[in-house]
């Protein structure tokens, strides 16, 4: 199996993309690359099982109504938005709370945050991957940092050039938590940049997608998730990953 993790960025100048192999019993970082831009992330992507991408893939339903209604001058139905509370269905979609419930950390907005300008260009990737199905489709949205809190890794303050020592400190737990994974000729690249980890971890993330190893939506919210996009969850330890 051969999957593919995307740290997704709103240009290239911040996106990573890994490649990781997978076999019995082990797996291996066979590519790894900063600066990747749409046509780096297409090809990698090709042949690929699963492609695990760090970026939303739909803004909430709520706001999507609220911006249509906007636009062509209707008044809003959400009544007044002068609180954080009443802004809420606008800025969190379904997934983004079903995280924080689980794990504690809390997305990025996709509509009231820079990571807007992520998904805008996810949403272009994605076309050029050909996937429609934001759920069960051949590319995931993945949260690294919420996967790592599952899997009981610092999940914080491992990001930024001044942040070395945390990322450091962060490998070797992975290294210990997941013997198996071999980081081969990336391993400095790996501690020098918190992008090129995310990738990694994303391309992780995309073999428990592969392996029906990841929380899915309840049924009564399967059509939001459609619209809104799925932050995939593991289900397993890392052992597990490579656990026959």
């Amino acid at each position: 199996m051969r999957t593919v993790g995307v740290d997704l960025a709103a240009e290239p100048a911040k996106t990573a993309c890994a490649v990781v192999e997978w076999e019995a019993g082990g797996a291996r970082v066979t590519a790894l690359r900063l600066r990747a831009d749409d046509a780096d992330l297409v090809a990698a992507a090709d042949g690929a099982d699963r492609v695990g991408i760090d970026s939303p893939f739909g803004w909430p339903d709520a706001f999507v109504e609220f911006v249509v209604a906007h636009h062509h001058g209707a008044a809003p139905t959400t009544g007044p938005l002068n609180t954080r509370a009443a802004r809420a269905p606008l800025v969190r979609r379904h997934t983004d709370e079903v995280v924080r419930a689980e794990t504690g950390l809390i997305p990025l907005s996709v509509s009231a945050d820079l990571i807007a300008h992520v998904a805008l260009r996810c949403s272009s990737i994605l076309r050029a991957l050909g996937v429609s199905d934001r759920v069960h489709g051949a590319a995931a949205e993945v949260y690294p940092a919420a996967a790592l809190h599952t899997w009981g890794l610092r999940s914080r303050g491992y990001k930024g050039t001044a942040n070395t020592g945390v990322r450091a400190t962060l490998l070797a737990d992975l290294a210990v938590a997941a013997p198996w994974l071999d980081l081969g000729d990336f391993t400095a690249l790996c501690h020098a940049s918190d992008d090129a980890v995310d990738a990694v971890l994303a391309a992780l993330l995309a073999r428990a997608v592969a392996l029906d190893a990841t929380g899915l939506p309840s049924p009564d919210m399967a059509d939001v998730a459609a619209r809104e996009g799925w932050i995939h969850l593991p289900r397993i330890t890392l052992a597990e990953l490579v656990a026959d």
